[in-house]
């Protein structure tokens, strides 16, 4: 099985799990377009279609919400990044938008 979002005035509206011939038969009323993704990554359209994600139709790309307003776009991953690096290590952390950065928790 495959997945496949639909894709209306670019935002995702619907995911489903289904085999690429499903869509031979299948009759569809309402606008909009049936776009291939994958939660491996394995297709080009570099990340995972989830519900009110974007679709960048240039970069060919799903975008997820942007949750945090310091957070900028990669262009290579299409994925949203803190403008300070994560801490990493065995503690956990939040980020923090008041001061743009990771607090441990």
């Amino acid at each position: 099985m495959r997945y496949f979002a639909k894709v209306t005035d670019g935002v995702v509206v619907d995911v489903i799990v289904a085999e690429p011939d499903f869509f031979e038969n299948f009759k569809d009323s309402s606008p909009g377009t049936w776009l291939e993704t994958s939660k491996s990554g394995h297709i080009a359209r570099k990340n995972y279609a989830g519900i009110g994600h974007t679709y960048d139709r240039k970069r060919d790309a799903f975008i997820a919400t942007q949750n945090h307003p310091s957070w900028v776009l990669n262009e290579d991953t299409c994925q949203w990044e803190a403008p300070t690096p994560h801490p990493g290590g065995t503690k956990h952390y939040d980020w923090d938008e008041d001061t743009t950065s990771w607090k441990e928790i």
